[in-house]
């Protein structure tokens, strides 16, 4: 299999693709390259690492990028948010662009338990996610 590249984007790249590029980095297989990015970057949500190292992936050295700062050359565009979808640049055709709209879990008000709860939900929805993609024929030629 030739390298892979994949990349992440939603609008902060603060909480699902950073949860995104941390399950992929750990579920991939060999050779599969990965970035996150955000059309308007605000930093990583110190929740998304709590609930990522609940799990045992540490993303804690992860940190916000702008579309600018990864590398263009991506085979999947994976985009976690429809503002995200909208915004991200016209991509060659030989780029395959999934969408995976997700809530952002950093939107939700309630207590600390209630908000840890909606990162968890996301995690492990990206989790199943990516799963499902590197169990694909794409991904296990």
């Amino acid at each position: 299999m030739s390298p892979t590249r994949l990349l992440f984007v939603c609008t902060g790249n603060s909480a699902r693709s950073q949860i995104a590029e941390g399950w992929a980095k750990k579920l991939a297989p060999a050779g599969v390259e990965v970035w996150s990015a955000g059309t308007r970057p605000v930093g990583v949500n110190p929740r998304a690492v709590e609930v990522m190292k609940e799990r045992g992936v540490d993303i804690s050295a992860q940190r916000s990028k702008s579309l600018a700062e990864v590398p263009a050359a991506a085979d999947y565009v994976i985009t976690l948010c429809a503002e995200a979808d909208a915004q991200c640049p016209v991509l060659p055709a030989r780029v395959d662009r999934l969408r995976w709209h997700l809530p952002d879990p950093a939107m939700v008000k309630g207590s600390e338990e209630e908000r840890l709860e909606a990162f968890r939900t996301t995690r492990d929805h990206i989790e199943g996610l990516l799963r499902e993609l590197f169990a694909s024929p794409a991904f296990s030629e």
